[in-house]
């Protein structure tokens, strides 16, 4: 077995591609072939995402191309569809339409997860997710696009819908994102005449009485007095009802018209996991023992967001591992550690690591954070989030250009111009081509769950003083 053995990753996210980054450097020559099946060609940093959507980094530099960085492995740009580890074989749907089987003497199970969504009316039509770079891109043309529509519009109703902005969900994905769009914005009102930073409306929805657990209590209670100094509207204990058409109705008799409404309320495991044998907990997720293998498959290893691993940095027996980049990254390491240990018939090595501290941008400048025990604000704390992050992202090739983009915008500011015509770049020539016909119909939302997206930051909550609202 240890020659010309057959491993195959299943997702390109942060489990999938560390793990074959890992493995190309300490397997043998000869010793086995890795094949890495994603639905991207590329992997996406996650946490980069709100700056990227912000302007204050290129969408670009914030993935990882696959095929660049795992060159002694290879690549097959398709979505995973069923698993059968009786027959061992991975069933894949390929970029080209076609179906094909990849045998397996390895496998690696990491698809990540998608947003989990709730039966809340309106939401497949309405609602935005935050897990992928076109998600991101996407977003931050919609913001900008609507104060260009609030500008030009004489009708109050129409104008106060546009510039009315929702973000449901308190964990970490949903409050960065708030933050920096929020601050985008307000930088973007001062190139128009008619539009001020006190007529935009950002709201957050959070169903818990609290947000951002990493950070703990006070650091969670200083996230939002800050949040609300910036203007924005913290709805805790409040659950969205129903969104249909824009017309949002919370539990608490609260109601508006938004028409940006962003969906970060939590993950759930890949739905593709439905088509596996693999053993599963009552979240959905593979069970797996300290070791990263899955539960009575010694063949098969898991990690990351579609794996219930268990925490031995805690007391309970039962505690399972945060679905986080941090969790994600490290787990990948000592997996693909302990595939080679496997290979080669030698003692695994149990996943355990200690919390060390949480970092979160709250936008430009501002940002909470706390490491070992002490908490930080302010400059200070947004200098570590940027540090830390640049320092998890993978190649200096990327860690350079992310350098680079945050220089520019420091002495030459941030880019606020809307490139909508990338969401549906065939209008134009279809208008021109077809004078007569009626318009193409407009590019379809991103929707809230991505099918095959690659793992993400968990979504987390802390407490704060429920029912907190600021604003109209």
């Amino acid at each position: 077995m240890a020659r010309n053995t057959r491993i195959v990753v299943v997702g390109g996210g942060y489990v999938g591609m560390y793990t074959a980054l890992r493995l190309q450097k300490k397997l043998r020559r000869g010793e086995a072939e890795v094949t890495v099946i994603d639905p991207q060609s590329h992997m996406t940093y996650q946490p980069f995402l709100p700056e990227a959507s912000a302007g204050s980094i290129e969408p670009r530099h914030v993935v990882v191309p696959l095929r660049k960085v795992l060159r002694k492995c290879h690549h097959l740009t398709g979505r995973v569809t069923r698993i059968n580890h009786a027959t061992r074989e991975v069933t894949a749907e390929l970029a080209a339409g076609n179906l094909t089987t990849v045998g397996y003497d390895v496998l690696v199970v990491a698809p990540g997860s998608v947003a989990r969504t709730l039966p809340v009316p309106g939401l497949a039509e309405v609602g935005i997710a935050f897990k992928t770079v076109g998600e991101a891109i996407y977003l931050r043309n919609h913001v900008l696009s609507r104060l260009d529509a609030a500008s030009t519009t004489i009708d109050p109703a129409l104008r106060k819908r546009f510039l009315t902005f929702l973000v449901v969900g308190g964990g970490y994905a949903g409050i960065e994102a708030l933050a920096e769009l929020q601050d985008m914005a307000r930088y973007a009102t001062r190139y128009y005449e008619n539009i001020t930073p006190d007529d935009l409306r950002w709201v957050l929805v959070e169903a818990a009485n609290r947000i951002m657990p990493e950070v703990g209590p006070k650091m969670g209670r200083y996230t939002v007095e800050r949040l609300l100094d910036a203007g924005i509207e913290v709805n805790l204990d409040t659950r969205v009802k129903s969104m249909v058409g824009g017309h949002v109705v919370l539990d608490d008799g609260n109601e508006f018209d938004a028409d940006t409404i962003v969906w970060t309320a939590g993950v759930k495991p890949n739905p593709m996991l439905d088509h596996t044998d693999l053993p599963r907990d009552a979240r959905g997720r593979i069970e797996c023992t300290a070791e990263l293998q899955v539960v009575g498959m010694p063949d098969v290893f898991s990690a990351g967001d579609c794996a219930s691993v268990p925490d031995l940095s805690k007391d309970d027996p039962e505690a399972k591992t945060s679905p986080s980049a941090q969790h994600a990254v490290r787990q990948a390491k000592v997996l693909a550690d302990n595939i080679v240990a496997h290979l080669r018939r030698r003692q695994l090595t149990k996943y355990r690591h200690s919390y060390a501290g949480s970092v979160a941008s709250l936008g430009l400048y501002k940002g909470v954070a706390e490491i070992y025990g002490i908490k930080l604000r302010g400059i200070i704390a947004w200098f570590m989030h940027r540090t830390y992050h640049v320092s998890r992202m993978p190649t200096w090739n990327r860690r350079v250009r992310i350098l680079v983009d945050w220089t520019g915008a420091l002495f030459l500011g941030r880019e606020v111009v809307a490139l909508g015509q990338i969401n549906d770049p065939r209008a134009e020539f279809h208008r021109v081509a077809n004078p007569s016909s009626p318009p193409a119909p407009p590019a379809q939302r991103p929707g809230p769950e991505q099918a095959g997206a690659p793992a993400g930051a968990g979504q987390g909550e802390e407490a704060v003083t429920p029912g907190i609202r600021r604003g109209a």
